[in-house]
């Protein structure tokens, strides 16, 4: 006779097989099935999965929702998308007034993705909505497109971005093209609780609109024409999409505007859910695009771009001679490279407005106040950014950037990549590289030189105890630098909505700011040093500059550490 599950276990247990009676997918009923019998003979192991799955639902935030894929409320799966898109549905028809809301699904390439959508379609037409499917895999920044495009009520990406494979999410986006943003995600989330089960879900199997390769074809001849038509078009690229959807396009939008096709990481252009070449997809992680420089080693390009798997984000890699190799360049600094762009050739717009998240460099608001255009600082991530009226240019230090938001009004990696091929081709044309602008730029408005670092968690509860560790033991001083100044972003200390985290400015300059990641179960710091140059020595601020951020990181680890 089987064991009996321990007593605290069994009001989990009774919910897993209420879970398994209403499962529409016989991939996770049998992956819940398999743990259950585990968890009646006894398993330890089984049994702390079982109730990680039981543990609550998984969050629809102003992220959407991102999370493992698998059985169970607390993972991605069909049950919870199903659920998911008929909140969505009944918000939309209840905020606009009408049944007939009209909803594009785009999706990436990562397991289930394909699936996600295809529920999602079937959900909005069974509740009296009209859904329209991009043809295939696609990158978010297409989806994005495609919600102003076809004048849409509400878009829907199912991707998880950079998050390691065994993750997926589902991003959606209102009529005017943005991310969802307080109060909706509440709304939304309220909607989704009137339905408790798939059953609860009316939905059909056909019905809805397959979009084709004109759909493609326009994001692609809109994407290209950030590129100036009389921009030189000589440059040499090496290009890796990691294992993601943005190869195929990325291409296409290169040869719309004049550029030579780049060259490819050949194990890294076609999509793979498996990701096999890369330990976790982000540009950003150490390793992710050892392949791309390696190849860069071997045929010398004028620059390496690298794309996340859902190509929202932009990786810049340049041959830098005083380093003696190939680097990456950090998102600030190409986000500097872009609004400089931005800042030359905006057209004399009167109300012009670059903007940039708070956790990003502080450079950015330099340069626009030399160029006598307005600044503006968000809150972190494009859903705020890309809402800035008047937005000519936005970048999140995270290496997303908007540089056409009459385009796209969110990051998009695509577009970012022309920006950065055509400047790369200019300057390669005077003789000069983007590493000279950077320097122009450190001359002009001083060294700002950043890091960050993350404390990764496997108990979600600890990022609060940081937090409030933080706040209640603040220190005086931070690397030998008193402390002047205290934001405490909660509270909306300054000038921004409240959202959880802190900002302390040194007596130096040094700017510090902690907060929980909204994606990850990671605390995020976020570290800046300012240096203006003396006798117009760079190397000697630059090094000052190093030193501080060494110091301060240091310092910041020790604060923070677990």
């Amino acid at each position: 006779m089987s064991a009996q599950p321990e007593p605290d276990l069994a009001p989990t247990v009774a919910a897993a097989r209420a879970w398994l009676a209403d499962d529409p997918d016989p991939a996770t009923r049998a992956e819940l099935a398999a743990v259950l019998a585990a968890v009646e003979t006894g398993d330890a192991a089984a049994a702390a999965d079982l109730a990680d799955r039981f543990s609550g639902l998984l969050e629809f935030g102003t992220a959407g929702l991102r999370g493992a894929l698998g059985a169970g409320p607390n993972r991605m799966n069909r049950v919870v998308v199903r659920r998911a898109a008929a909140g969505l549905t009944a918000f939309l028809q209840e905020w606009l007034g009408r049944r007939d809301v009209t909803v594009v699904v785009g999706f990436d390439a990562r397991h289930g993705s394909d699936a996600f959508a295809r529920d999602t379609a079937g959900v909005v037409e069974a509740a009296g909505g009209r859904a329209m499917v991009l043809p295939r895999a696609l990158p978010t920044p297409v989806l994005a497109f495609a919600v102003r495009y076809l004048g849409c009520d509400a878009g829907v990406m199912v991707t998880a971005s950079h998050n390691p494979p065994q993750d997926n999410g589902y991003k959606v986006y209102l009529g005017d093209g943005s991310q969802i943003v307080p109060p909706a995600d509440a709304q939304i989330s309220a909607a989704i609780d009137r339905f408790p089960t798939a059953a609860s879900v009316a939905i059909v199997d056909d019905g809805w609109e397959t979009l084709g390769d004109d759909l493609v074809e326009a994001y692609v001849d809109a994407a290209a024409r950030v590129v100036p038509d009389t921009a030189p078009r000589e440059v040499s690229i090496v290009h890796t999409a990691l294992h993601g959807v943005g190869d195929e396009v990325l291409r296409m939008a290169f040869a719309a505007a004049g550029f030579a096709d780049p060259a490819g990481v050949a194990s890294q252009r076609r999509p793979d859910p498996e990701f096999p070449t890369v330990s976790f997809p982000n540009p950003e992680e150490p390793g992710a695009i050892d392949a791309a420089l390696e190849l860069a080693r071997e045929l010398s390009p004028d620059v390496v771009i690298a794309n996340d798997p859902d190509a929202d984000r932009c990786a810049v890699a340049v041959d830098d001679p005083v380093a003696g190799r190939w680097r990456m360049l950090r998102g600030d600094e190409v986000g500097a490279l872009l609004g400089a762009e931005a800042l030359a050739h905006r057209h004399g717009e009167p109300d012009a407005v670059v903007a940039c998240s708070i956790v990003s460099s502080q450079l950015l608001g330099a340069m626009a106040r030399a160029a006598g255009v307005r600044h503006e600082e968000t809150l972190t991530g494009f859903k705020w950014i890309s809402r800035v009226p008047g937005l000519i240019y936005g970048y999140e230090e995270a290496l997303g950037y908007c540089v056409d938001p009459g385009t796209v009004k969110d990051k998009d990696g695509i577009t970012a990549a022309l920006v950065v091929a055509a400047m790369t081709a200019r300057l390669h044309a005077q003789g000069r590289t983007l590493l000279d602008v950077l320097d122009d730029l450190a001359r002009e408005h001083g060294v700002h030189a950043t890091d960050s670092f993350s404390v990764r968690v496997a108990d979600l509860s600890l990022i609060p105890e940081l937090m409030t560790r933080l706040r209640t033991q603040m220190p005086d001083t931070v690397a030998g630098q008193p402390i002047s100044r205290t934001d405490d972003l909660s509270r909306g200390d300054g000038g921004l909505p409240p959202t959880e985290g802190l900002r302390w400015f040194l007596a130096d300059g040094t700017r510090i700011i902690a907060r929980p990641s909204g994606t990850e179960p990671k605390l995020k710091v976020y570290l800046e040093a300012v240096v203006p140059l003396a006798d117009d020595d760079l190397a000697q601020a630059r090094g000052s500059a190093a030193r501080r951020l060494a110091d301060v990181r240091a310092a910041m680890e020790q604060l923070t550490a677990i």
